[in-house]
């Protein structure tokens, strides 16, 4: 098709929102350009979707259609503004400038988060604006009212569901009031009905007027746009625009076109699957008559440290060679069903039988067993990718089988052309487009040769031909008998290429973080078999969390809490002997009432540190020679100094990560941002960039927790395919742990390079005058709690002159 030239939607008096002349943009300083030569202008209040294909170029052009990243050569205007020209190249100024009148929302809402309070992420990017503070409340009322959250005010957006997440982004860009939003495949991970959500937060905005730019591979998402745009090989070759624009517009866009050809175009695919499939794949005669491959009866699991079961009364099989689908909304329990099968958690209670080996009583040989039947390609791809190129990925499954290293270079390639990847087999996993990740990750599982593979959400991100040759895959995959489990959230996708479907819906009442990630089932069976589910009642989480949020100390000044902690936790150190430790003991149990925070959540937040301190403690006692000799191990005598003193350790060292776990459970990433850039804000007259500082130490504070969770799938995807750090021989459980370190680096990277886009979106700039949301003042309960911890640290510093 020709080059696609300058829109003729302009209309008399109207200026373009977005110009692009003849723009180019490479990765590789032009080897290969991303973008060559795209030539765009968007009017105000067009709605465009653009489409394309995996790799195509599409994010790169969001990128630069909302400011986020500046091109090689052409010309760029933002809303009226030059901020690139091929002479001059980008105008910094003007790019900031520009850069406040257009919202940006990404695929993974989670890094655009940067708080733990939904109204106070709502209102990063006003305070970034320096809107008045009084306004500040008016745009989170209004943005938080049109995506259906106001009721999840004093929420946690990072424990929130896919979908919820997806619209707490877009609440975000709604209160900076842009006039441009830019979406990146805002609906890839979502089930139907958070889709729908979203969906039309975008039908209410195209009405009042705002211009959106939407990157999707969905042709239903199309259906209201002023026009769909097709990007190939980096050049934009087609255009649909329908005759009227308005909403209810069913012009033919390409998208529908390639849905429309469908059927044509899969009888090609599958004829292409079927002569590369490997041969050894599974042999079709396999089938075991009577017994299934898959058992599962009355199947219950709860995570660690919660009561609610995330799977509950769970029954059904799936036999070899079959297909079938488990669908669900998101967070109703899908991918903790396929831990359970691959072994990766062990049921509470009930049976799983794999392969005729009973994982609630599996030993870690059994373990292994399991993975080399059982192939796991997981939600998010980028957890599975561990060598530095693409075909070192692959082969990393097939050479913990011990096999040949001419056998594992045969299914590395074969697998490849199966998935028509190889061209990319010398390329870095982690610079891959997130379709191509997953084609990727898909194959490194496909080249274990396994007897059922599960699939989570393996079409997300896939554009139309991709999502076709899948669907082939697992059509051939089941005439040679192998076995696939798919967890999707498209039901017509399940329809089309299972045998049987599953649905697990999430239980009633499930607080945010039960339906982000964990979710309680009620499972249905459309044939052969049944799935029993259960609706469990409230989790206490919630309201866990909100005796912690309206406790005393949760209500403190940070400012006045933050040095005060500091002060006891460092006269924690300075305790040696029994009075004080006493007035210690007295004071971090006061703050831990106080702060209302259970034993037993204390107990989940700490135990690892407490365990790892007590060991170093204990260790005085081999180093102590003075006191009564109490006992001889070898020749080191156990004295009854060694043991009080190694308790003395203990305890100082429990009291110091008490006192931090209660400082963090009650103190929120905005609270201690806030507190640290005032009580350093003295320090700016000699150069200290204390806001910065400040912001950076709450941001680690808010992504710790997700890289650990990161570095947990990211173990669990090398168990999956033979490389577990729990199995196997001294040097294989060594190569493992050294694989872990290049994802979780690359994961780390990745997470820092989209919360700088983030951030850039959200108008944070370094040393601007910011207005805050949160005002702090110091009130009565703060000076009695500060006069509290002065005394208790004039107490410790008396009884210190006691024997």
């Amino acid at each position: 098709m020709p080059q696609m030239t300058e829109s003729t939607m302009n209309t008399p008096g109207t200026d373009p929102i977005v110009e692009l002349h003849d723009v180019r943009f490479s990765y590789d300083t032009g080897a290969h350009w991303t973008l060559d030569g795209i030539d765009l202008t968007i009017m105000p209040g067009e709605r465009i979707c653009l489409t394309g294909a995996n790799g195509s170029g599409k994010s790169t052009l969001a990128r630069l259609i909302c400011g986020l990243a500046a091109p090689d050569s052409g010309t760029v205007r933002l809303l009226g503004m030059p901020v690139f020209t091929t002479a001059d190249g980008p105008d910094a100024e003007s790019y900031r400038a520009a850069r406040r009148g257009i919202g940006a929302v990404f695929q993974k809402p989670e890094d655009q988060i940067v708080t733990t309070i939904l109204e106070d992420d709502v209102a990063f990017g006003p305070e970034n604006l320096a809107v008045p503070h009084g306004k500040i409340g008016e745009r989170i009322d209004t943005a938080l009212r049109a995506v259906g959250l106001q009721r999840q005010r004093q929420a946690d957006p990072t424990r929130m569901s896919g979908g919820q997440q997806q619209r707490a982004a877009i609440a975000g860009m709604l209160a900076m009031q842009p006039r441009l939003l830019v979406l990146d495949e805002p609906t890839a991970m979502l089930d139907e009905t958070a889709r729908a959500d979203v969906m039309q937060v975008l039908d209410e905005l195209q009405q009042r007027g705002t211009t959106i730019v939407h990157v999707t591979h969905r042709p239903e998402e199309t259906a209201h746009a002023t026009r769909t745009l097709r990007l190939e090989h980096g050049r934009l070759i087609s255009l649909t625009q329908p005759a009227t624009h308005t909403a209810e517009s069913t012009a033919v866009t390409p998208m529908e076109t390639d849905t429309a050809n469908a059927n044509a175009t899969a009888d090609t695919v599958n004829a292409t699957v079927a002569d590369t499939v490997p041969a050894d794949l599974q042999p079709s005669d396999h089938q075991c008559a009577g017994n299934p491959l898959v058992a599962i009866d009355h199947l219950t699991y709860t995570y660690p440290g919660t009561t609610t079961p995330a799977l509950a009364d769970l029954s059904f099989t799936i036999d070899h060679g079959e297909t079938i689908a488990v669908i669900g909304s998101n967070g109703a329990g899908k991918s903790t069903l396929a831990r359970v099968i691959c072994a990766l958690a062990k049921p509470n209670s009930g049976t799983v039988m794999v392969d005729g080996i009973p994982l609630h009583r599996a030993n870690r040989r059994q373990r292994a067993r399991v993975h080399a039947s059982v192939g796991y390609i997981m939600q998010h791809p980028e957890h599975q990718l561990f060598a530095s190129s693409v075909a070192e990925d692959i082969a990393f499954g097939p050479s913990n089988q011990g096999l040949s290293e001419s056998e594992v270079t045969r299914r590395v390639e074969e697998t490849m052309r199966l998935l028509h990847i190889d061209h990319l087999a010398d390329c870095s996993p982690f610079a891959l487009s997130g379709g191509q990740q997953r084609l990727v990750a898909i194959a490194g599982v496909l080249a274990c040769r396994p007897k059922l593979i599960i699939m989570d959400e393996p079409a997300a991100g896939l554009d139309a031909d991709a999502r076709r040759r899948l669907h082939a895959l697992i059509g051939r995959l089941h005439e040679r008998g192998v076995a696939v489990m798919l967890i999707t959230h498209d039901t017509d996708e399940a329809r089309a290429v299972a045998d049987r479907i599953v649905r697990i819906a999430p239980a009633a009442g499930a607080d945010e973080r039960d339906v982000a990630s964990r979710g309680e089932s009620a499972t249905t069976s459309t044939r052969n078999g049944t799935a029993h589910g259960h609706r469990p009642g409230h989790s206490e989480r919630r309201q866990s969390k909100d005796r912690v949020s309206a406790s005393f100390v949760a209500r403190l000044d940070p400012r006045v809490k933050l040095p005060v902690f500091l002060l006891v936790m460092m006269c924690a150190f300075v305790i040696s002997n029994g009075h004080q430790l006493a007035v210690g003991a007295c004071a971090v149990a006061v703050v831990l009432a106080a702060s209302r925070i259970g034993v037993r959540r204390l107990w989940r937040s700490i135990r690892v540190f407490l365990v790892l301190f007590a060991f170093m403690g204990l260790a005085n006692v081999f180093f102590v020679r003075t006191g009564t000799v109490l006992a001889t191990i070898g020749s080191v005598p156990i004295t009854d100094d060694g043991l009080a003193i190694s308790a003395l350790y203990i305890c100082r060292f429990a009291m110091v990560i008490v006192l931090g776990a209660v400082f963090l459970a009650t103190t929120t990433p905005t609270a201690i941002t806030d507190a640290v850039d005032s009580l350093f804000s003295p320090l700016r007259r000699f150069g200290l960039h204390t806001q910065e500082v400040a912001l950076v130490f709450s941001l680690a504070l808010r992504f710790l927790p997700t890289l650990a969770m990161e570095t947990r799938a990211i173990m669990d995807a090398q168990a999956a395919r033979g490389g577990s750090i729990e199995t196997g021989s001294p040097l294989r459980r060594l190569h493992a742990m050294a694989a872990i370190i290049v994802p979780v680096f690359a994961g780390a990277l990745r997470h820092a390079d989209n919360l700088s886009l983030a951030l850039d979106a959200r108008c944070y700039e370094e040393g601007i005058d910011r207005t805050h949301w949160r005002t702090l003042r110091i009130m009565p309960y703060d000076i009695v709690f500060a006069t509290g911890a002065i005394l208790t640290v004039l107490a410790i510093a008396v009884f210190a002159f006691l024997p």
